[in-house]
């Protein structure tokens, strides 16, 4: 079970190095973003980030919180596509696919894997209280 907390501590850490690539390029161009939509959406994606962070530490030290707190976070990472192992999307650009449906592919493996991740830490939740 702990290492299970690793695992998803680790992924959230590599998350977070590409979340934080997002955030540098919105805060250089927000004033260019014109749809209401992108706007809260580029504004959630900072507390995101600071959650996120958090939880990376929470998991480390294998508290109960991290749980909690994922749940609160799954639905804005539904909403934000930032998945626990989002970067395997960018796997078809670095080997030079840049067909459309391999995107399509990537983001249904993303989704699934963040339900399966969400299913692990309910049950392992659950063994903690």
């Amino acid at each position: 079970m702990r290492k299970l907390f690793l695992v998803f501590a680790f992924l959230d850490a590599i998350s977070l190095i590409f979340l934080g690539m997002q955030l540098w390029q919105i805060s250089s161009d927000f004033s260019k973003i014109t749809l209401l939509s992108e706007k809260i959406s580029s504004v959630l994606m900072f507390p995101m980030f600071a959650l996120i962070a958090y939880c990376v530490y929470a998991q480390i030290k294998a508290k109960k919180i991290a749980a909690v707190w994922y749940y609160v976070q799954f639905p804005f990472r539904l909403y934000l596509w930032i998945f626990s192992i989002g970067f395997i999307s960018l796997i078809p650009e670095a080997i030079g696919l840049f067909e459309d449906k391999w995107f399509d592919i990537t983001l249904k493996t993303c989704i699934m894997f963040e339900f399966i991740r969400l299913y692990l830490t309910i049950r392992n939740h659950k063994k903690l209280s």
